[in-house]
């Protein structure tokens, strides 16, 4: 099967990751994809390992393998070695405001007919006084439990 990503590196490339191989003072992951990359390289005129011969003498998965290969075309030695950094961004439900409005919440006087507060009750408090726009009993358990304030 031909290979759809050729690993080519350049001798600075080959000797950075050689150094960084025989040192062993990497993250794990990190030192298995450079020897991955050493591996498949085809610079030196040798056809370099197949995929199927690295995974099972790295002891890794093949799909691995495949994606360090495209990850060092595509994107470069860098990307194929490091961790990527998270796409998804997390945004607060509770922000400083927030947090100050259900503490205070908290530390009032329960519902009527209720003798304390629950999560669900301040969450859904927090929404019906549109503090927030939707707001879960986790959220508001994490926040309660960070100012280290108890609800009994």
């Amino acid at each position: 099967m031909k290979k759809k990503y050729i690993v080519t590196l350049t001798q600075e490339e080959r000797r950075m990751l050689q150094v960084l191989v025989s040192r062993g003072k990497a993250a794990a992951r990190k030192l298995t994809h450079a020897r991955i990359l050493l591996k498949a390289d085809v610079a030196l005129g040798d056809p370099g390992w197949e995929d199927a011969a690295i995974s099972q003498g790295l002891g890794i998965g093949r799909a691995t393998v495949e994606r360090v290969r495209k990850e060092f075309v595509e994107e470069g030695l860098e990307a194929a070695l490091e961790r990527r950094k998270p796409q998804r961004e997390y945004c607060r439900k509770l922000d400083g405001d927030g947090e100050a409005h259900l503490i205070a919440l908290a530390c009032s006087q329960a519902p009527e007919g209720r003798s304390r507060w629950t999560l669900r009750l301040l969450a859904d408090r927090m929404v019906a006084l549109e503090y927030v726009g939707a707001v879960s009993k986790d959220t508001v358990a994490r926040t309660l439990k960070k100012t280290s304030l108890s609800l009994g």
